[in-house]
């Protein structure tokens, strides 16, 4: 077999709010980081990321941050899609505090990935339902980058 290739949908750009913290739950430290909107831009979506959504996250005591962010992105077209991305951000402790702190962190030092899973009606962005995606992130003090990638 052939290892699948993956092809480039979007890049999305959420802006986020600063962290909840609730404090330590049964793996770790639970933190919920709300979206406050962005847009997204790439050669198969376009649109904007509606505000309401959240980032629900466990920090392990290993540092590591289990991620499941949720929100709806609102097509050019006007069509509504919703997501559920799920993935992990891990680091260098001393990576994850200057990320912490707001700096600027090239994101080659760190690992951020997820998997968008999308839901959306029937017609032209069905499409996303019927298909695997992976994608790399970026953290930055007020936003998150997400580039988004089809599994073919």
């Amino acid at each position: 077999m052939t290892p699948p290739a993956l092809s480039y949908v979007f890049t999305a750009r959420v802006a986020v709010g600063a962290p909840l913290v609730l404090g330590p739950v049964g793996t770790g430290l639970r933190r919920i980081v709300p979206i406050l909107g962005g847009t997204v831009a790439g050669p198969r979506l376009s649109g904007t990321v509606l505000e309401g959504g959240a980032d629900w996250q466990i920090v392990r005591p290993d540092g590591v941050a289990r991620i499941l962010a949720r929100y709806t992105i609102r097509a050019a077209d006007g069509a509504l899609i919703s997501v559920v991305n799920a993935g992990l951000r891990r680091g260098a402790p001393e990576v994850l505090a200057r990320l912490a702190a707001g700096d600027e962190v090239d994101p080659a030092a760190y690992y951020f990935r997820t998997n968008p899973v999308f839901e959306a009606p029937p017609g032209p962005h069905a499409w996303l339902t019927e298909h695997v995606f992976i994608a790399t992130g970026a953290r930055h003090a007020a936003e998150v980058h997400i580039a988004v990638f089809m599994v073919a």
